[in-house]
């Protein structure tokens, strides 16, 4: 226990007492109790459980390859999103920003720039030993967590940990303040005419935020100004309703769901739905996602002209206008929308203006 401070070894006593008494509370609201962040409680397990990495994204995320199969979890504040599959197909940008995991499988786009620390846990449960490599960015916020499954290649764990082992198992962390959020201008500060005028000219869904931010407008402001044309109003209650559609017409689609420094994307059908409390779940063998239905404060239907045609997508957003999941119909770029999804889309009434 010399590489931890005394403050480390003070923060995983309070958190082994915090289990003791709620032993299915998970890290991050174990955190939020204890007053640190998730990756100030994780930096407690060094030498107990838990090894430190080197954050070397451009080597350590290719060899995650070797584990084999394992399930990929990235999650924001009212969901979280779990794949299982392997992963491979990484490619690092050039200048160690953004990155990208492409298998059919397992689907990241990663924001290397936030990401800051990373740390390998083998944690005792009941179950057995669940082992995990975990990132967290400069304000100690898990990013993206990579889980061994029963099928994962075991004996490419040691040799992981041996290779990416940071040479200093410090605690310290160094954690920077949230950076302010930008400041959003009044509806009447937008050239809603322009605004249209940009959206109806998009030819690739992605050049979307330069739309925005050519035109300085906050996501959920750019829907209201765009006229019912492109986005409409629905009921945050719709949204379940949406994926029971497309289950009972097995109609595959695509669930987004990021925080700001990884988006996870899970392409194919959903089946096994599950309500859980006000927790609206798909529980598939490769796929399974949570979703805290009341977090959900506007539902909307949005549209976005591309050269494959126009593109419907259902975006929920949270009470300070944050993306919590966004959905599309299966496709690859180069082809167009699917109709059966278009029609699920479509159905659901938008509410009045």
């Amino acid at each position: 226990m010399s590489d931890l401070s005394v403050a480390g070894e003070g923060l995983h006593a309070a958190w082994q007492n915090l289990r003791a008494e709620q032993p299915h509370l998970r890290a991050r609201d174990a955190a939020a109790k204890l007053g640190v962040s998730e990756a100030e409680l994780t930096a407690s397990r060094l030498a107990v459980d838990t090894v430190r990495l080197r954050p070397d994204w451009a080597t350590l995320l290719p060899a995650l390859g070797e584990l084999g199969h394992v399930m990929a979890l990235t999650r924001n504040e009212s969901c979280v999103h779990e794949r299982k599959g392997v992963y491979r197909e990484v490619t690092i940008a050039g200048n160690g920003q953004m990155g990208l995991v492409v298998s059919p499988d397992i689907d990241l786009r990663l924001f290397l720039g936030g990401w800051a620390s990373v740390f390998a846990v083998a944690e005792q449960t009941p179950r057995g030993v669940l082992r995990s490599v975990q990132v967290f960015d400069h304000q100690g916020t898990a990013v993206h967590k990579v889980y061994l499954t029963e099928r994962s290649e075991l004996e490419a764990w040691e040799p992981l940990l041996s290779r990416f082992r940071d040479e200093q198992q410090s605690s310290e962390l160094a954690l920077k303040p949230m950076p302010a959020p930008a400041t959003v201008q009044p509806d009447a500060a937008i050239d809603g005419d322009a605004l249209r005028a940009g959206w109806a000219a998009l030819k690739d869904t992605h050049h979307f935020f330069a739309l925005l931010k050519n035109h300085g407008a906050a996501r959920t402001q750019a829907l209201r100004l765009a006229g019912r044309e492109w986005a409409e109003p629905l009921a945050p209650e719709a949204l379940a309703g949406l994926f029971e559609r497309a289950a009972a017409g097995e109609v595959p689609i695509m669930v987004f769901v990021g925080n700001r420094h990884c988006i996870q994307i899970h392409t194919g059908p959903v089946s096994n739905l599950k309500w859980m409390d006000t927790w609206f779940n798909v529980l598939d063998p490769q796929f399974n996602l949570h979703l805290k239905t009341g977090d959900i404060h506007e539902l909307w239907r949005v549209r976005k002209p591309s050269s494959d045609g126009v593109i419907t997508s259902w975006e929920a957003f949270d009470a300070s206008g944050e993306l919590i999941v966004q959905l599309f119909g299966a496709r690859k770029p180069g082809v167009p929308e699917r109709e059966d999804w278009r029609l699920l889309a479509e159905q659901t009434p938008a509410l009045p203006a």
